[in-house]
């Protein structure tokens, strides 16, 4: 058994549903502080579910900065008599290493923790500096988490030139795709005001899903943009629609629509806003008077385009698989796009991701190695290309 595998299944063996650690980042900061690490806690939110954030730097902050990035929390298991095995018990079978956390994202967290062991051994001094910054709030609100150590390391005016996020990336094989940036999410909450009455009556009353139907079907027909060279066009989904009293003789006094915008680089925020409202009032819905709207920006799109940290990593993953990785951004959101906020370069590099969030959630072993080997052979890559002094970050 390697030393990744067995750090991979003492931190399954850690039930962290999210927002709870259950000391997994103790396990963590344990490893760094022998390699020299300064490590950080940082807790935040209301006492009956604190998130905890684990911030650990190798290095004065004088020299470029590599993040490692993650999170020690989990979804909720769902019904344990649909698991094979106990979602907290580390089980093999038929080559793959079962838990939950597997794949999303604790064997990156190990992989991480063993490839600094290596690469720090081999390197004591080396010409970078070396940073985690894990949370155990990515699975939930994302609130107290990341978010809240990115602001906290502005303050600070931290270095930070690139970070890896473990998330679970890749399709066939570790490495086959990595994530060079992720789309923005904005979320709408439209309520469309009208008169509630009786069926029969209609004009003694005014039904707000007859006023917004028109509207709706504008907003689902829109081209919002065409995408880019990285990002495919921004998408409008209806997610939820709730209106009426449950009786079939009401006309209902108010409707509710939910939806979200995936957006390109292509696209901004309020650019979306703007366009929203033009289209309703296009089809004779005014603000105020006619609805209400409600938004939540999830967060930005952001890309990191080939250079310093893709070059590293398409090098890593070439010299220890033989793939050609491809460069992707889709999915939905991670961490990523509150890093990127203040760190310039941010890929995303982890396993397979079939299983994740799935009852028995797994890991094939054959890729836990591999893995660890990539981001140290990515630790090497930029560490040579800094002391050569060829990095402009």
């Amino acid at each position: 058994m390697t030393a990744t595998l067995r750090l991979t299944e003492a931190l399954i063996a850690r039930p962290s549903v999210t927002p709870r650690d259950e000391g997994c980042q103790t396990l963590i900061a344990e490893r760094l502080n022998t390699l020299g690490f300064r490590c950080e806690t940082l807790e935040s939110g209301p006492p009956e579910c604190r998130v905890t954030n684990l911030w650990a730097r190798k290095g004065e902050g004088r020299q470029p900065t590599l993040i490692f990035a993650g999170h020690t929390d989990v979804v909720p298991t769902g019904p344990l008599t649909a698991w094979a095995s106990d979602p907290f018990v580390p089980s093999h079978r038929d080559g793959k290493l079962f838990g939950r956390g597997a794949s999303d994202m604790k064997t990156s967290l190990a992989a991480m923790v063993v490839a600094c062991e290596e690469f720090l051994t081999a390197t004591p001094q080396p010409p970078i500096d070396i940073a985690f910054l894990l949370t155990s709030d990515e699975e939930g609100p994302a609130t107290d988490g990341t978010v809240v150590v990115c602001q906290a390391l502005t303050q600070r005016g931290e270095r930070l030139d690139w970070c890896i996020v473990g998330e679970p990336t890749s399709v066939e094989r570790t490495g086959d795709m990595i994530k060079n940036g992720r789309r923005g999410t904005l979320s709408g909450k439209l309520t469309v005001k009208g008169i509630q009455g009786h069926i029969a009556y209609p004009h003694l009353a005014r039904n707000p899903i007859h006023l917004a139907a028109p509207a709706l079907a504008a907003l689902a027909a829109e081209t919002w943009d065409a995408g880019n060279a990285f990002f495919p066009p921004t998408s409008f989904q209806v997610s939820n629609i709730h209106g009426g009293t449950g009786a079939s003789n009401v006309i209902p006094g108010t409707v509710v629509i939910d939806f979200n915008f995936r957006f390109s680089t292509e696209s901004t925020p309020e650019g979306l806003q703007q366009r929203v409202t033009a289209l309703l009032a296009e089809h004779g819905l005014q603000a105020s008077a006619d609805y209400g709207l409600d938004w939540t920006l999830g967060g930005r799109p952001f890309l990191t385009p080939p250079g310093t940290l893709v070059d590293a990593v398409r090098d890593a993953i070439r010299a220890e698989t033989g793939l050609e990785t491809q460069l992707s951004t889709t999915g939905g959101t991670s961490d990523g796009r509150f890093i990127a906020q203040v760190c310039p370069q941010v890929i995303e590099l982890g396993p397979p991701n079939a299983t994740i969030h799935k009852i028995d959630e797994c890991v094939a072993v054959a890729d836990i190695e591999p893995l660890k080997n990539t981001y140290r052979r990515v630790l090497e890559n930029l560490a040579t290309q800094a002391s050569a002094a060829r990095i402009t970050p």
